[in-house]
């Protein structure tokens, strides 16, 4: 009988070596066994592989977890900083003492261990690669466990995993970034739990400059990310004591594929597999604004977040390490082209709504911005200076420049840094070009704005024009006569459509050609709509608006007389069924003027003015198809020592941003969240609630971000185009309408930015997949609709 079973288990670790040997996955590793070249441990139910493996195109090799899906997405690597030269000549061995070690074979020496030796380790030792992506070595009689990787993370922090201190063990469990894509030997940043006890985690560049915090947890969510309240996806759990503080997650579909990951950029993102998609896709990055990473440009370096590449260098600086920045990692900066030789033949390069670097030195004894010049110029080690109420002056490299754009509200004057005069002299050149323009167009702009002045005089004297009746709205505006509107428009007989409280008439001026007449049907609901919108576009001009000819205001009666616009709404070009379809260049420059217009009302007028109703059926057309935002009913004035206002809701269900829902203080990115959402009706050619084959029955705007990330947005395009498409610009429109309906104000661009997107001055990263339209991934067909109906 002894004999038979001693047959028996040599049969058996017999089978077990000829097993790692020829590469067949098992779940487990047993004393004396060794894995090498291709060979791989798999876990029980498939979900995580564990062996050799690159990164990107690198020749070195480390042991690491993925999972086992089509795309390999590395969670935790053993030898991050000891990689070897060549897997097919290194093991992965349990060793005799019961740890885990990498070496060469044939050689005793150990290139990485987990140093799990212990009394307890016997034969029946063994390391098992769970399903939930932990390596485990455990006595397989005791079942105690010796060693696992969940007690070492690297950069994912995966389901049922602790991160944070326990005192008793003495262990600290926390992320550490990746160097870049191809090498994942420690970064430079850390998400760390607070050490004094805080039940918050602190996002850290070298473990000691704090950026980014999730704030406390209160139970339910961090403080800081409010949006956890609508995730459904997992659930956190918390245990705090005088000894332990730690966290973990558990995901409610076992089956699904969740982490969050510590990028190499220093964002924390969080991750889902689409196995339809066969991607790996983020639905959120922490912090919302990349260009918050401390350090994330390096020295010189300047971060504007709405660009593809975030980072640049500034003029006359040249990347530290090209190689490094072509992976995407710009945390070392740039470098002078030109050294400074000190004195007169240094110059200074502006640059404009900079954020500058922190800790300048105050010069409070300096007055006036020529001479904060000077003082810089005197001191050798001053690299910049800046003048805003006092002289601040900066020493050494310049860490943390931030674009803040062409619309941040009260922003920063613009900071000098200090350069070789011979890396001026293009910008030299191109200002005197700029300056004698400027003088030309000044000449011929003062010309015109007289003789302006001098035609709407005339106009004004001859129709007897009076804005008293309008009830203190003053402008170059005509207060028309209601019987000649009346007669105009052939008694309101030729209806157009409908805007805000109240239906539209054509009608034809005998010396002015046709008009569009809106006529408000309640005095009680429509004097405000009548004042708002006479106030907001009678007193402004350009090009995208609809230009207000007059008004008549006699009585009860409210009118409002526009130019007319003879193709009509835009809705009515896009999803009426019978008419031509637009072809692509025309549904660009229609998307561009948009944004043109609604740049000009946030950024340009004296008054932030806010549409509130931005919608297909508020854009009219003329007859060479330049769009015209039109129906100002709604509008909303800010102050520009205002950043955002109280209101009550106004607007277009299916077009309303989450504020308006949530009853939050709304700024102008409401509008640019009604925007992104037309946009995407500007691609596609129907409504954003329509329910499509193609679009697997899902809402648009969630369909065209996963298509997104795979890459694949011709599928997204009008079928009535037949595929006729710029892909570039194709993919650049559903990238921004992508951003603009971001769930939080902050993530989506501005409306000026969005026209330097769509013109190709800025380009634009990938952006994460909303997480109101997150909430909808899992969810079928008829809970999706019912959502998108109350928004």
């Amino acid at each position: 009988m002894a004999r038979l079973i001693a047959l028996c288990m040599s049969v058996f670790f017999l089978l077990l070596t000829f097993s790692a040997r020829t590469g067949v996955a098992d779940d487990s590793l047993f004393r004396g066994q060794s894995l090498s070249g291709g060979q791989t441990m798999v876990s029980g139910g498939g979900k995580f592989e564990l062996g050799f493996f690159a990164p990107g195109n690198s020749s070195k090799y480390y042991i690491g977890i993925w999972y086992k899906v089509s795309k390999k997405t590395v969670v935790w690597v053993a030898n991050r900083e000891k990689p070897v030269a060549s897997a097919s000549s290194s093991e992965l061995r349990l060793a005799e003492d019961g740890s885990l070690v990498l070496r060469l074979k044939d050689s005793k020496n150990q290139i990485w261990s987990s140093n799990s030796s212990s009394p307890l380790a016997s034969n029946s030792t063994v390391a098992v690669l769970l399903d939930d992506g932990n390596l485990v070595l455990k006595d397989n009689i005791s079942s105690d466990t010796l060693w696992q990787s969940f007690d070492h993370p690297t950069n994912t922090w995966l389901p049922g995993a602790k991160l944070g201190y326990n005192k008793s063990t003495g262990r600290d469990r926390f992320l550490t970034s990746w160097r870049n894509p191809e090498d994942p030997s420690p970064g430079m940043f850390t998400l760390e739990i607070d050490p004094d006890g805080v039940d918050q985690f602190y996002l850290l560049r070298d473990r000691r400059h704090r950026y980014w915090t999730t704030g406390v947890w209160t139970g339910e969510i961090f403080t800081a990310i409010p949006e956890m309240r609508s995730n459904y996806f997992f659930n956190f759990s918390h245990v705090s004591n005088m000894i332990v503080n730690e966290f973990s997650f558990y995901v409610r579909d076992s089956a699904a594929i969740h982490n969050f990951m510590l990028d190499f950029t220093g964002e924390m993102k969080r991750q889902k597999w689409d196995a339809e998609a066969k991607v790996m896709l983020q639905f959120c990055s922490l912090p919302r604004d990349p260009c918050d990473v401390e350090g994330r440009c390096g020295p010189f370096g300047s971060c504007n977040n709405f660009s593809s590449a975030p980072c640049h260098c500034l003029q006359g600086f040249d990347p530290r390490s090209s190689n490094e920045w072509t992976l995407g990692d710009h945390t070392g900066g740039c470098v002078r082209r030109t050294p400074l030789r000190c004195g007169d033949r240094d110059g200074f390069l502006v640059l404009p709504s900079t954020q500058p670097p922190a800790n300048p030195v105050r010069m409070s004894t300096v007055g006036g911005r020529e001479e904060c010049r000077i003082a810089c110029l005197r001191n050798c080690s001053c690299t910049a200076y800046a003048y805003h109420s006092e002289c601040s002056i900066w020493q050494g490299d310049l860490v943390n420049l931030k674009y803040l754009g062409s619309s941040n509200g009260a922003k920063p004057g613009a900071i000098y840094l200090r350069v070789d005069a011979s890396e001026l002299a293009d910008t030299t050149d191109h200002k005197k070009r700029e300056n004698t323009a400027m003088i030309v167009v000044g000449a011929v702009s003062g010309v015109a704005a007289i003789a302006v002045v001098v035609l709407l005089l005339a106009l004004r004297y001859r129709k007897g024009a009076t804005v008293g009746a309008s009830g203190g709205v003053q402008g170059p505006l005509i207060a028309f006569d209601y019987k000649l509107i009346k007669k105009a428009t052939k008694g309101f007989t030729e209806k157009l459509g409908r805007g805000s409280f109240g239906s539209v008439f054509k009608g034809e001026m005998p010396d002015s050609g046709a008009i569009a007449v809106k006529r408000l049907e309640s005095m009680r609901q429509g004097e405000k709509q009548f004042r708002m919108e006479v106030s907001t576009i009678g007193t402004i001009h350009h090009v995208n608006l609809v230009r207000l000819r007059g008004f008549c205001c006699e009585g009860d009666k409210r009118l409002l007389v526009y130019d007319y616009m003879p193709m009509g709404s835009l809705d009515s070009v896009l999803f009426a069924d019978g008419r031509e379809a637009l072809d692509w260049k025309k549904r660009y420059r229609i998307a561009l003027g948009i944004a043109r217009g609604l740049a000009y009302l946030h950024e340009k007028c004296r008054e932030c003015i806010m549409h509130c109703d931005i919608k297909p059926e508020n854009i009219l057309l003329d007859m060479d198809m330049c769009p015209k935002i039109a129906d100002f009913g709604m509008a909303k004035l800010l102050g520009r020592e205002f950043s955002r206002v109280l209101t009550t809701v106004r607007g277009t269900f299916g077009y309303l941003a989450p504020e308006w829902i949530t009853g939050s203080a709304i700024t102008p990115k409401a509008d640019v969240y009604s925007f992104g959402l037309m946009l995407h009706e500007i691609v596609s050619g129907r409504r954003n609630t329509a329910r499509c084959e193609e679009w697997n029955r899902h809402y648009f705007p969630l369909w065209a971000a996963i298509k997104l990330q795979e890459g694949d947005t011709l599928c997204l395009l009008d079928p009535k185009l037949k595929g006729k498409v710029d892909e570039e610009e194709l993919s650049r429109v559903c990238r921004i309408a992508c951003w603009c309906i971001q769930d939080l104000e902050c993530s989506r661009p501005s409306m000026g930015e969005v026209v330097q997107q769509l013109e190709g001055v800025l380009d634009i990263r990938m952006p994460p997949i909303p997480v109101l339209l997150q909430k909808l991934l899992d969810d079928d067909a008829s809970a999706g609709e019912n959502y998108f109906s109350t928004i």
